[in-house]
């Protein structure tokens, strides 16, 4: 990248590591310095709450707020129910709308931690593209809008050939997607000036399809630019753990959890990771990813710091610091751990241990479970945990039990 930008917006994407690709960095870094940019990322309601895998894009928009322009968040009401075919091996679920809808109202939670809403020039906008795909007449979104999309420069893009090569089947109902997605910029370039979506560099066909929709129809000079697809330096995608996927909802992963994850961040990416989630200066973040040894763990607790403390607040990454403290360098329960809670009748007959490290989400299955514990890999209140048959009754749960898989994950056990 030898551009050099003129606009706060470029230069920080730029020197930060956000930027992947962009249709026109000259033209972009103009329209940026020239006054207030509204800019766009679409969010498919697949789930009840955005995953860490989201939260590169949803920091770029909180750095579009913070360099003077206007995000615009939008939900995908719509697009959720056709379902994005990018990258993926098999057609998604379909959603009804009820669950659509309860899907968005949790994603929205997030959103409010990292942008500030309103009605004000640079205040962020929510809005949900069901507003204009729902009531489409199909016959004339065909003449009007189908007409400008070529069949075979679609079957060109990378997310419909990797589907086509591997011979997997592609659904008339999944190709119509990049359309309905283009035409979402269209329209928020009509109706709300957007001229510019950000996305994933998964997305980098379906914002250029977009571009030259709202070209042909509207004549607007519009942009996309993405971010890198983030893997680990382990080679695993960014946002996956061991228990699944990384929630950023509270009700579905617990502060400590999430402060946790990045306290377990490989050595080589705790600089990267730095700049890409956390707000510290960027010279800060280099040093802070330089340091070596033992000090390196000094760097994740204030990786892990800052960013648990743009989700869910300072208080709750200090409550989860001394948490974490507790429980690695004193050998106590620590009572903000993820808990299992276990009703009389559950324990009347007693459980199984394995049973209960499933539950807890210390493992994903029973077999998983049991290699754990014939790998030496599983303690039980601290003690070394050998016996896979263990039952668990009322009694060993008069006080919480504590389990732990690894030395990093735990997770209490106790009577409701």
């Amino acid at each position: 990248m030898t551009y050099h930008p003129k606009s706060d917006f470029m230069s920080v994407m730029i020197e930060r590591g956000y930027l992947a690709d962009c249709t026109d960095y000259q033209g972009l870094d103009e329209a940026l310095s020239r006054g207030v940019v509204p800019a766009y990322i679409g969010y498919d309601a697949t789930a009840a709450s955005l995953h860490v895998g989201h939260l590169l894009n949803v920091m770029m928009l909180r750095w579009l707020q913070k360099t003077g322009h206007k995000p615009i968040t939008l939900m995908g009401g719509g697009t959720t129910k056709v379902g994005d075919p990018s990258f993926r091996s098999d057609e998604r679920p379909l959603l009804g709308p009820d669950q659509i809808a309860s899907n968005i109202a949790g994603m929205q939670k997030v959103f409010a931690r990292y942008l500030s809403y309103g009605e004000g020039p640079t205040d962020a906008l929510m809005l949900d593209n069901a507003e204009w795909l729902d009531n489409l007449n199909y016959l004339e979104f065909l003449r009007d809008i189908g007409r400008h999309f070529s069949v075979n420069r679609m079957l060109s893009f990378e997310s419909v050939k990797s589907r086509i090569d591997r011979e997997q089947s592609l659904s008339f109902l999944e190709f119509n997607y990049m359309v309905l997605q283009a035409y979402d910029f269209l329209e928020l370039n009509r109706r709300y000036g957007c001229v510019l979506q950000m996305g994933g560099s998964d997305q980098w066909g379906n914002i250029v399809n977009g571009i030259d929709l709202t070209r042909r129809v509207l004549d607007h000079e519009i942009y996309g630019l993405t971010s890198p697809l983030l893997t680990t330096s382990d080679g695993r995608k960014m946002g996956k753990s061991a228990g699944g996927a990384v929630w950023l909802n509270e009700d579905m992963l617990s502060p400590y959890e999430f402060w946790q994850f990045w306290r377990n961040t490989t050595d080589a990416d705790v600089g990267r990771f730095l700049k890409l989630y956390t707000e510290l200066p960027v010279a800060e973040c280099e040093r802070l990813g330089a340091l070596s040894g033992s000090e390196i763990n000094e760097a994740k607790i204030v990786l892990a710091d800052e960013v648990t403390a743009l989700l869910h607040g300072r208080e709750a990454a200090e409550t989860a610091k001394a948490t974490a403290r507790e429980v690695f360098e004193k050998g106590g329960v620590g009572d903000d751990l993820p808990t299992l809670t276990l009703t009389e009748a559950e324990v009347a007959e007693g459980i199984s241990v394995v049973q209960l490290i499933v539950r807890a989400g210390l493992a994903a299955s029973g077999k998983e479970a049991k290699r754990l514990i014939s790998d030496n890999g599983a303690r039980l209140d601290d003690a070394p945990l050998t016996d896979a048959g263990l039952m668990i009754d009322r009694a060993a749960l008069t006080a919480p039990i504590k389990l732990s898989a690894g030395k990093k994950r735990h997770a209490l056990v106790r009577l409701g």
